[in-house]
């Protein structure tokens, strides 16, 4: 039996015994009957003309073709095996290796059958040098490559950047026709993988390929068609190795045939394949294609299709889905050794080589063999400076078939684009410029190119010897014109017949080397020109070119270097000083993986799979690819597998997290690290051991603290890690790093979203929404490189990639490829330079820098103009007006505002507009966060180039940004405070906890009230109300008993039976989960946590359940703490209140319901006043006036007089004229605020602005999303002063806690309001409406804003309960220093610690369930897989099962 590490997906449908299935066995522990419903009908399928040719093989047992009816479809399933993902293709190929082997051991029972073995790869470009690295006498076949490449599918593409696609190699099951069989019916079979990634066949239409006699003809009506034996499928963000077996005995081929035939092309792939760590491999492409003898055809298409849409209805002679199957027009395929066809693949270079004596003059000869001998290195993008020096070089270039070439006048920008094309395409770009100054504006650009360790080939023409230094014209010394800013220089003598040329290669050969090889860099080429400078002839003598007739023969470089290193795939052992690092990192107590800026996409993938094995904090660099990386959509719990740490920068902000973050081994992967604070906690660490890994020998150390620097790739130096046994250490100070993490996180995201205005740092937290696999972000310097790494965000796709399905729990993440020019970290190029990252990287490109940079290489628009070879790409310009990064540097508090302004800031007032109009780019301006997300969703969908420019101030950034920074240490303050009081094991085996919860149980409770709720209109009939809910009673595994209150409302449409059937669901699901630590932060932490403990998304359940449960938690924790609700919602503020003189309460308004005559209820009101109340709420809009209604005000205001706050509820019964005109009777009567005044919330604005009173937001909160900051963003007006709160209705503390924190940071009040709960709700409203006051204060002394005095909180309900589900008496009644009338904060706390059920108001108790669990086992002859089953409630019919699953 075939064992699979992989889960299957078996419907319930699939677990009926089929006839053609005799052979697997089904059976569960509890059988129960299915329906037998057939998978397939022969009347749903038509007839097809096909034939089965040459060994069909499939898993299931094979039918004769000739027992079959016609028009029969048989279906077969493809057993796949999905190994966990290989850090190189290397490794790859022997994990395939590896589990074939064990299949061998034990081999398949079946006498037929298809399994497949797939791997997910680095994702990099090599199945097109896989391809070409296989030998002329290949043996097995058939052998192809398909270029995906669908929009400019040419020879020249070929070689321009990376092309995506398949390589394949054999037929593991082939599928052919021939309509010269006519008549003949017969059946194909489908493959069915269980696998969430198809299998797919590739092929061709109307050819006929004789298999017997080896030759192929086209044949309308044809089809050759296949699955390969080994192929690697590369995808935009992975890529898939594959190996298929298929056998079957009746068609005479074997299982150990299928293994032989397998194993034959593994060896040949095996030992054909360029290692992942050489740089170069495009340069064997040109050579190798060249070498195949096959023929190019332009008419001929490939197809590529999933293997199930072999067969199915009949279209003419084809089945439909062949029609339909996609095609591609770029591919070379090889039938056999003789017989191959090409598309797109081949070019006529070898044209040029051949004409080289055929040229006019010897300059040109020269200039040919350089463009040549480039792109025979791979050097094929010439970016062209125009000049008449340089007239030989550029004619040449701009004739070679293979060479792209681009132009600007701008020399800087031109050079700045080629850095940018080499970051994309990590291949070198050749710069031609003419001589004189034309040289010396490509020294920033080379600077840059020194700096960062971008290969670069400069060609600088030259003035002869002669016109040196003897005044001659535009002649400048260009001998080492860029000092040691270049890793090669050499200038060529002036073409010459008395030199033999091949000397002109090998220096080519050499200086490209040197460009390529470690430490990476540019090199310089001078090439002095005599006259004549173009085509005009001049006689040469030939023998120059003496040597040369094998180069011009073959496509192949003069000189080939060659690095012999021993294999780190073969060093199963390290030695030496390796060894050292290892014991360092194996030993490790607090260890940190810090991730620099990385530029392959192989090494990202290394760094993924390290972090996931390793298990460290990991904290990474927006450069690193990982800062804004995809989360894969089916499991959001990324920090599970790997714990990445983004908001460190902030956290760090706060003196007690600086004072106590220590790391004792830190391992940085690349060099640069952007942020300073960071840099500034490293040095904090030191002495520690520090382990440095990078490509380059250079010294990257500014702090001097590297103990340990390992010259290596990230690949390399994984390997070797991933090989030792690195002990997994979860520990306390890991758990409160977390939390830090997640809490200084939480705060950035609220501050950035709260804020209404469009901010920078929202630019920066929101860029990854214009994201996707298919695009790459190039960052520019100064202001903006630093947001994005301070507020940048991971994003979730709403699309199910093929990463999503092949990876799943394995590496739970992507990332977007980024790139800056860090090297010099200059602001001049940038425009350029992203021009070139999009040639490069063949991806849609999102450019986001500041107005001065963008104003600095504003030439960058004529090379954007162009648009040569890439794809649209969209430019993100942030306009403040200036320098904004000078504001936020110490030089800005001492500096006068005009200096600052003319000498820092570079203040200026140019039309970006105009700039863009002149150059004919598109533009769009951007002042609000909905149109910023709206111009960057219409860029990212359009096919032409945008700039986006975002008005901005430097003022108002730099005011946001302190602001923020003060609450991302306030956040980290409050979060180390709550930690350090926590009481939790040292050694943590399952994370971040603080306790397991051992039971629940809930009671329903029904007290009687004593008038009606005016949460609904009054039914006259009625003389008696209740209020109904359920307690609910969460103990912990140390014995602590938390409760917690669900009432549900009807006008919120919640039901007693609804809410029930979601609490017995939580009976069974909360036994046993674990209590994060952290969740009485507030900051998102329910959310995460009833996601990733309970399996069910935090929306799902009823808001009154939510508020129950996280009431229940928030009261267990502080019992199992020995702490007050208070002291663990907000430790700090409650520190201080223990220090005062009193202990605080809570200010409460009173509730009248407005059924009377206006002086009846002025009476009531005043009453009330009498009483003690200092604030009172009015129901309004309940009679069929709005006169009526103004009328009780009047009298009302007239009563109590003008001390009283008043306020009134309209509950949105009125139509927007109706408020209006009630607005205008009461605007002297001095509201406090009316709440939700219209029915329609898009109204309320309007009426805030035409009728000039205070409004309250309350029914319009509650129906906000998970996430309603951005909706909340239209209320920020003035006129809105408040925000009514209820938590049972919004869902809970922690959305609450956000709507308050909202209401404050943009000034209004918080009110936090109860919906007739009993006395335990009340009592733990009581609690959190005091924290919601201490926090208020703590943004007033933050934000250096007058403390306001203390709301009224709408806990006014407790009047209506005349009796309780507690005996307790609830702590509300007058302050006996003011008399008011007051909630007790000590009085609370002592009912919650205290709490005793009153059981004359319990109808009901849950305590238990029969709960039945099974097992339904699924066995066949080549694998088995299981379902657990819980089966809950009373089954209503056998046939039918009321169950849910668990997440086993």
């Amino acid at each position: 039996m075939l064992s699979l590490r992989d889960t299957l997906s078996i419907p319930f449908l699939a677990l009926t015994p089929k006839p053609h299935l005799k052979n697997h066995l089904f059976h569960t522990k509890n059988p129960t009957p299915y329906p037998r419903l057939p998978l397939f009908c022969k009347k749903d399928f038509l007839s097809c003309n096909l034939k089965l040719v040459n060994g069909v093989r499939f898993d299931g047992p094979i039918i004769d073709a000739n027992e079959l009816e016609d028009g029969d479809l048989v279906v077969e399933t493809c057993i796949t095996h999905t190994l966990p993902p290989a850090l190189t293709l290397e490794h790859g190929l022997q994990s395939i290796k590896e589990a074939v082997d064990a299949l061998k051991l034990n081999p398949p029972c079946s006498s037929s059958g298809v399994l497949r073995f797939q791997i997910a790869v680095p994702p990099s470009a090599k199945a097109l040098n896989w391809f070409c690295s296989q030998p002329e006498s290949s043996a097995v076949f058939p052998l192809f490559f398909l270029s995906k490449e669908l929009n400019r599918s040419t020879c020249k593409s070929l070689y321009l950047n990376t092309a995506r696609g398949v390589f394949g190699i054999g037929a593991a099951v082939s599928f052919t026709n021939s309509s010269s069989v006519p008549g003949e019916l017969s059946s194909i079979k489908r493959c069915l993988s269980n696998d969430s990634i198809p299998m797919s066949t590739y092929g061709f239409l109307d050819i006929n390929f004789n298999t017997e006699l080896s030759s192929v003809k086209l044949e309308a009506g044809s089809f050759y068609l296949f699955i390969p034996l080994i192929e690697l499928d590369e995808h935009e963000d992975i890529s898939i190795l594959a190996a298929t077996l298929a056998w079957s005995d009746s068609c005479l081929c074997t299982f150990e045939q299928a293994i032989h035939s397998y194993e034959s092309a593994l060896d040949q792939v095996s030992s054909h394949f360029s290692p992942t760590t050489e740089r170069c491999h495009f340069k064997c492409i040109r050579s190798a294609i060249r070498k195949l003898n096959v023929v190019e055809d332009g008419a001929v298409q490939m197809v590529y299709m999933n293997a199930l849409s072999m067969g199915g209805r009949d279209f003419g002679a084809y089945p439909m889905e062949l029609r339909g199957a996609a095609s591609f027009n770029q591919f070379c395929f090889k039938f056999t050794p003789t017989i191959g066809v090409a598309c797109n693949m081949l070019d006529n270079a070898s044209e040029m080589t051949y004409s080289v004596p055929d040229r006019a003059n010897i300059n040109a000869v020269w200039a040919l063999l350089i463009v040549e001998e480039c792109s025979r290195l791979g050097l094929t993008y010439f970016c062209v400076a125009p000049g008449s020096r340089s007239s030989p070089l550029a004619l040449a270039a701009s004739a070679h078939p293979l060479v792209t070439c681009i132009s600007c006048f701008d020399e800087r920008s031109l050079a700045f684009h080629a850095i940018g094309y080499a970051r994309g395409s990590q291949k070198a770009a050749v710069i031609i410029t003419t001589s004189g100054t034309a040289v010396s504006n490509l020294l920033p650009a080379v600077v840059e190119a020194s700096q960062d360790f971008v290969p670069l080939l400069v060609l600088s023409a030259d003035r002869p010897p002669e016109l040196q230094d003897c005044g001659a014209n535009q002649s400048i010394n260009q001998v080492n014109h860029f000092g040691s800013f270049v890793r090669f220089f050499f200038s060529l003598p002036p073409p010459t017949d008395e030199i033999p040329a091949r000397m002109v290669l090998t220096t080519l050969d050499s200086a490209v080397h040197r460009a390529t090889s470690s430490p990476i860099g540019p090199v310089h080429i001078n090439c002095p020109f005599r006259e004549p400078l173009d085509d005009s002839p001049k006689i040469w003598k030939s023998s120059c070119l003496e040597g040369l007739d094998t180069w011009m023969s073959n496509a192949e470089p003069f000189t080939k270097y060659i690095l012999v290193q021993h294999s780190y795939l073969c060093n199963n052992n390290t030695h030496g000083q390796m060894e050292e690092v290892l014991e360092k990192i194996q030993g490790v107590n607090k260890g940190l993986l810090l991730i620099g800026a990385i530029c392959t996409e192989d090494e990202m993938w290394a760094v993924l799979l390290l972090a996931k094995n390793l298990q460290w904090p990991v904290v990474v660099d927006i450069l690193s690819g990982l800062r804004l990386r995809r989360l894969l959509s089916s499991f959001l719990e990324v920090e599970e597998n790997i714990f990445f740490v983004d908001y460190l920068d902030h956290a760090l902000l706060s003196d007690s997290v600086r004072d106590w973050v220590q790391f004792d081994v830190i391992v940085q992967i690349g060099s640069r690290i952007t942020s300073k604070r960071i840099s500034q906690m490293l040095e904090k660490c030191f002495p520690c051991s520090y382990i440095l890994v990078d490509n380059h020998p250079c010294r990257h150390d500014p702090s001097h603290f590297v103990t340990h620097r390992i010259q290596s790739s990230a690949i390399e130096f994984a390997n070797i890690l991933l090989k030792a046994r690195i002990p997994h250490r979860s520990s306390k100070w890991c758990g409160y790093l977390q939390a830090l993490n997640m809490m200084v996180g939480q705060e950035i995201l609220f501050q950035v979203s709260a804020e209404h205005s469009l901010s920078e740092p929202h630019i920066a937290h929101v860029i990854s929404e214009a994201l996707s696999s298919e695009s790459a972000l190039f960052i520019g310097n100064s202001m903006v490189i630093r947001d994005a790494d301070m507020y940048g965000c991971n994003w979730k796709s709403d699309n199910h990639s093929i990463a999503d399905m092949m990876l799943k729990t394995e590496l739970p993440c992507k990332w977007v490829s980024v790139a800056g020019n860090r090297g010099a970290s200059g602001i001049d190029g940038l425009l350029s330079t992203a021009i070139g990252f999009a040639v490069g990287c063949n991806k849609r490109v999102l450019c986001v820098v500041g107005d001065i940079s963008f104003l600095h290489d504003t030439n960058g628009l004529a090379i954007l103009k162009q648009r040569m070879l890439r794809k649209p790409m969209t430019i993100l310009v942030i306009n403040n007006g200036g320098g904004a990064i000078f504001s936020l540097l110490p030089i800005a508090d001492i500096t006068e505002p005009r200096v600052l302004n003319q000498y820092f800031y570079t203040s200026h007032n140019i039309s970006i507009h105009k700039l863009c109009e002149a150059h004919g780019v598109k533009h769009l301006e951007v002042k609000t966060k909905m149109e910023l997300h709206e111009a960057l969703f219409s860029s990212q969908q359009g096919e032409t180039d945008c700039v986006i420019e975002v008005e901005s101030s430097i003022d108002a950034n730099a005011t946001f940004h302190s602001d923020i920074r003060k609450f991302a240490c306030q956040a980290a303050d409050h979060a180390f405070s709550i930690l350090s009081k926590l009481s939790l094991p040292e050694s943590m085996s399952q994370g971040c906890f603080h306790c397991k919860i051992h039971s629940m149980s809930y009671s329903l409770y029904r007290i009687p009230l004593c008038a009606p709720p005016t949460s609904s209109l009054s039914d006259s009939d009625r003389t008696r109300f209740y209020r109904e809910g359920f307690i609910l009673s969460l103990t912990l595994e140390d014995g602590s008993i938390g409760y917690g209150e669900v009432a549900p409302l009807e006008i919120c449409h919640e039901n007693l039976l609804d809410v029930e059937e979601q609490l017995r669901f939580l009976f069974h699901v909360l036994q046993g989960a674990t209590i994060n630590y952290f969740l009485p932060t507030l900051k998102s932490s329910f959310s995460s946590w009833i996601w990733k403990n309970l399996g069910i998304p935090a929306c799902s359940l009823f808001p009154s359940v939510r508020c129950g449960l996280e009431m229940a938690i928030l009261n267990a924790i502080a019992v199992s703490q020995g702490m007050t609700l208070l002291n663990i919602l907000h430790p700090q503020g409650a520190k201080e209140g223990e220090k005062s003189e009193r202990l605080p309460s809570v200010r409460i308004c009173g509730l009248i319901n407005s059924s009377g005559t206006p002086e009846e209820v002025a009476c009531i009101a005043n009453a009330l006043v009498e009483e003690g109340f200092t604030a009172i709420k009015i129901k309004v809009a309940r009679r069929a006036d709005p006169v009526e209604d103004a009328a009780v005000i009047q009298e009302v205001r007239k009563k109590v007089g003008c001390h009283i706050e008043l306020r009134v509820d309209a509950n949105r019964n009125w139509t927007y004229e109706e408020a209006i005109q009630f607005g205008c009777l009461v605007k002297d009567c001095n509201l406090q605020y009316i709440e939700e005044p219209v029915q329609h919330e898009d109204d309320i604005i309007r009426y805030c602005e035409e009728s000039g009173l205070p409004v309250a937001l309350d029914e319009t909160i509650d129906n906000c999303p998970e996430n309603p900051l951005n909706k909340l963003v239209k209320y920020s007006h003035p006129r809105i002063v408040a925000v009514v709160i209820k938590p049972t209705v919004i869902g809970g503390f922690e959305k609450a806690a956000m709507f308050a924190r909202w209401a404050h940071r943009r000034g209004k009040m918080a009110i936090i309001s109860a919906a007739f709960e009993s006395g335990l709700a009340l009592s733990t409203y009581i609690l959190f409406s005091c924290y919601v006051e201490m926090q208020n204060a703590d943004t007033c002394k933050l934000m250096n804003n007058k403390l306001a005095p203390s709301v009224a909180h709408g806990l006014g309900t407790y009047r209506w309960l005349e009796e309780d589900v507690t005996a307790d008496l609830l702590g509300i009644g007058p302050n006996p220093c003011t008399g008011f009338i007051e909630a007790s904060v000590a009085d609370a706390t002592h009912l919650l610690h205290k709490f005793q059920m009153n059981n004359n108001v319990v109808h009901r108790m849950f305590t238990a369930e029969e709960v039945l669990r099974y097992q339904i086992t699924l066995d066949s002859n080549d694998f088995s897989c299981s379902i657990n089953v819980q089966e809950i409630g009373q089954r209503n019919d056998r046939d039918c099962i009321s169950s849910w699953f668990s997440r086993n």
